[in-house]
């Protein structure tokens, strides 16, 4: 009985996983495809045959092409808001950078992807909005528990560090257009102009001091 049963249950599992690492393969190669490619400039039969598959198949798993371009996008980020929202181990100073640095990184190697996601995706598409969101809230929280021990951080506290990400999003569009200083630098001035906003937000509201290493004086 026992044997019946998993025999019973098994091949749809290894159905669920062959599922799931095809989808996967799929948004890999998608990723590859829109990394520095448009999503006008790629028409499904294009994206087929690159990918080596038929039409069909990315039909079958994401319904249409901004469904796969979705997908795509979602999982380029994932990464990232995982990072921002998981280093709480780290040392303050260290988290930040370590953010900043993956999130330039991304911006780099995804630039297509970036566009879109600071853009606001193929005229105003809520689902990236909703993806650009999530990635704000994920690094405002990441710096202000870095910065002040939590995330329920007072208005004035928390629209000053969403500025300071809406300056960067800005910013990381200009510097992979450019192309004129390595990330290092870019990173480094990031994190000083993140200082600025710290001692904005001290002097508005003193509940929120800047940390040690935003100080002038230190």
């Amino acid at each position: 009985m026992n044997i019946s049963r998993q025999s019973a249950v098994r091949p749809g599992a290894r159905g669920t996983e062959r599922s799931s690492a095809r989808r996967a393969e799929l948004i890999a190669i998608g990723r590859r495809l829109f990394a520095d490619t448009s999503y006008d400039a790629l028409s499904m039969d294009d994206i087929a045959r690159q990918a080596h598959v038929a039409k069909g198949l990315i039909y079958y798993y994401f319904h249409s092409k901004r469904g796969y371009y979705l997908a795509i996008v979602e999982d380029s980020v994932a990464g990232l808001v995982t990072l921002a929202a998981s280093e709480g181990d780290l040392p303050p100073v260290e988290r930040v950078h370590r953010t900043i640095d993956s999130y330039l990184r991304y911006a780099e190697h995804n630039q297509a992807a970036y566009r879109a996601i600071v853009s606001g995706g193929i005229g105003f598409d809520a689902e990236v909005h909703a993806i650009r969101d999530g990635v704000r809230e994920a690094i405002v929280a990441t710096v202000a528990e870095g910065a002040y021990g939590r995330t329920d951080i007072a208005p004035l506290a928390r629209m000053g560090l969403l500025a300071w990400v809406c300056s960067v999003e800005g910013a990381a569009l200009a510097w992979i257009d450019r192309g004129e200083l390595p990330r290092q630098t870019m990173r480094e001035l990031l994190v000083k102009t993140l200082g600025g906003a710290m001692r904005a937000i001290e002097e508005l509201d003193p509940a929120y001091p800047a940390p040690a290493p935003a100080r002038r004086d230190r």
